[in-house]
């Protein structure tokens, strides 16, 4: 179950092949698939990914050298000049708001957990702005505690590859269950890297490259895109945009 004691129906068998079939390829085709946020300790990656709330993780990363040179910590950051870390994090967008949420962030840090991120879900959502899928993005790649992230691209592959059902498919929360029990949770983690990978860099939401797409074959919506194999490959990223 994804990080809490809500256990989902089993799902239907086939399914359950489908989708590790899928998982399967998806691995073979992104070997190298990770955190695409630039990080070297769970504060570090608790504020990047806090950052990367609607702008791309690659404007992110290279904020994130001056960010971590002037508040190393949760400690600097709390006593940061405000004017200060709006400079550097502008280019990020929103930078008032996110500011705001990092100051306050880096606070309860302090007064609840002496300056540490915790590592366990229900702690973590309790903090200034973060959910689930930034404590997902944080337990999984920083504590190696499985869990699934369902940003936008997770959720638009696992609508578009049919394994969850159209009442829940708007519902992360809803989503993150379905889909967990599909998987051994071990693989949530990676899971998650794997589908972001593919939606940054072939399932786009919208024009998908359905004519170069290795799972093609086991894709109930291929066709939603461009199947010519030349056309399809022209759409084809080697990096994520986002």
């Amino acid at each position: 179950m994804p990080n809490d004691d809500v256990r989902p129906p089993r799902p239907e068998t086939s399914l359950v092949r489908r989708a590790r079939k899928i998982d399967r390829v998806l691995a073979q085709t992104y070997p190298d698939a990770g955190c695409e946020l630039d990080f070297d300790n769970a504060f570090q990656l608790l504020v990047v990914t806090v950052l990367s709330a609607q702008t791309t993780d690659r404007r992110v990363n290279a904020i994130a050298p001056a960010l971590f040179a002037a508040f190393p910590d949760a400690y600097a950051l709390a006593a940061a000049d405000r004017a200060a870390v709006e400079q550097i994090i502008r280019p990020t967008g929103f930078f008032h708001a996110k500011t705001e949420s990092l100051l306050v962030l880096a606070a309860e840090l302090i007064t609840r957990y002496d300056g540490e991120v915790p590592g366990n879900l229900k702690d973590l959502v309790t903090l200034r702005g973060v959910g689930r899928k930034t404590a997902n993005v944080v337990l999984g790649n920083a504590f190696d505690v499985p869990g699934l992230t369902v940003d936008t691209h997770f959720a638009r592959l696992v609508r578009r590859f049919d394994w969850v059902a159209e009442d829940i498919a708007k519902d992360p929360v809803k989503i993150e269950h379905a889909v967990g029990a599909l998987f051994p949770r071990k693989e949530w983690t990676m899971l998650s890297h794997r589908l972001i990978w593919h939606g940054r860099r072939r399932c786009h939401a919208k024009k998908p490259a359905c004519g170069a797409c290795p799972v093609a074959h086991w894709c109930p919506s291929f066709g939603i895109g461009p199947i010519d194999p030349i056309e399809a490959f022209k759409l084809v990223t080697t990096q994520g945009p986002a």
